[in-house]
């Protein structure tokens, strides 16, 4: 059974930074594609940034320049390093895995961008 834990989400001041990170356990292979969506209150799902197995990656226009993402693939892991956060950047962010041929989620973590 897939899993995923997040961590690192909270509440920061407009210009600040955060680093989330995803660990996903029950993993018997490389996951195919790693990244992160994100929904604000009253808003749709949105995708922020995946990172193929393949090194290519995908940012949203929006935080392209400010955001990084990476993965560690002997731990199964990816992060999110958010810089110069504003704060409409306000949002659950919800790690996700696609492996063998499924997508898995990770619980959600809540961040938070005061001005």
């Amino acid at each position: 059974q897939v899993q995923l834990v997040e961590s690192g989400g909270g509440s920061v001041l407009a210009g600040g930074s955060l680093r989330l990170s995803c660990a996903a356990s029950g993993v018997t292979s490389t996951p195919h594609l790693m990244g992160w969506y994100r929904q604000a209150p009253g808003k749709q799902r949105e995708l922020v940034a995946q990172h193929f197995s393949s090194g290519s990656l995908y940012y949203v226009e929006s935080i392209k320049g400010r955001f990084t993402i990476s993965r560690d693939n002997a731990k199964n892991e990816a992060y999110l390093q958010m810089n110069s956060l504003k704060p409409e950047d306000t949002a659950v962010y919800y790690c996700f895995v696609y492996v063998a041929g499924r997508n898995y989620w990770g619980q959600g973590t809540q961040v938070t961008v005061a001005s």
